[in-house]
């Protein structure tokens, strides 16, 4: 999308300009999250891969997680994770 605009082809005292516009193209997942099972008191990573870097939010059921000692959310690029860090059986 910064790429669009007006580009202009200049020769002498003689011009062409031309306006391109450039659409974005939606944002999918290309690798998403997997089922995971695990004891309680350990740690798991969930991830999903973006075809683009794009921001993402956590949620369980309906409730928006934030970043805590709890859970830990990273983005590297296009790659989102989070880590939930020591299990209890109502985090299931």
């Amino acid at each position: 999308e910064s790429d669009a605009g007006d580009y202009t082809c200049v020769c002498g005292d003689k011009q062409s300009t031309a306006s391109l516009a450039v659409h974005a193209l939606p944002v999918l997942f290309k690798e998403e999250l997997k089922n995971e099972e695990v004891l309680e008191g350990a740690s798991v990573s969930l991830r999903c891969e973006l075809t683009k870097a794009a921001p993402v939010q956590w949620k369980i059921g309906s409730k928006v997680l934030k970043g805590s000692d709890k859970y830990e959310m990273r983005q590297p690029g296009s790659t989102a994770e989070l880590v939930i860090h020591d299990l209890e059986v109502k985090d299931a």
